[in-house]
């Protein structure tokens, strides 16, 4: 019998450097700089000019292809979807985004507070909720440690 779960993950971090060295990372195509997880990532030839596809090759074999939904300069926020995996996801779908926000008073002023969700379908179960926990909590660490390196 599958066990009750929520269908959304959020995880969060502050990171130690500025805004501007963090949100200019916020790119589908350059997620290989900072993730370690990835191997690559880069653009799907073949797509119109409006869709906006990225295939992210994993070190484990992995291959996704997502869509970025929305991206705004002014709000500091990507949302993507994944809309082809090999192999297949155990889900129907899910939609991420990922936002970064200014620190600017208190003791981490000049830092940047960085937030990634995930809504999944409701055919997720509790496994692949907690899979895309540490994902989230591994990928934020990376992005520390390649913003610091800025």
């Amino acid at each position: 019998m599958a066990i009750p779960t929520s269908t959304s993950v959020q995880e969060s971090a502050v990171i130690e450097a500025p805004f501007s060295d963090v949100w200019h990372l916020i790119k589908l195509p350059e997620f290989s700089k900072w993730w370690s997880k990835l191997d690559k990532s880069e653009w799907v030839k073949g797509t119109s000019e409006e869709t906006d596809i990225v295939k992210w090759t994993f070190k484990d074999g992995t291959v996704l292809q997502v869509k970025q939904e929305e991206h705004s300069s002014i709000s500091h926020y990507i949302t993507y979807s994944v809309i082809a995996s090999e192999p297949a996801l155990s889900y129907t779908s899910v939609v991420s985004t990922l936002r970064v926000f200014p620190v600017t008073s208190g003791a981490h002023e000049g830092q940047t507070y960085v937030i990634w969700t995930g809504n999944f379908s409701s055919d997720a179960d509790a496994g692949v909720i907690e899979d895309a926990k540490f994902k989230r909590r591994e990928a934020l660490a990376d992005l520390a440690k390649a913003a610091a390196k800025k």
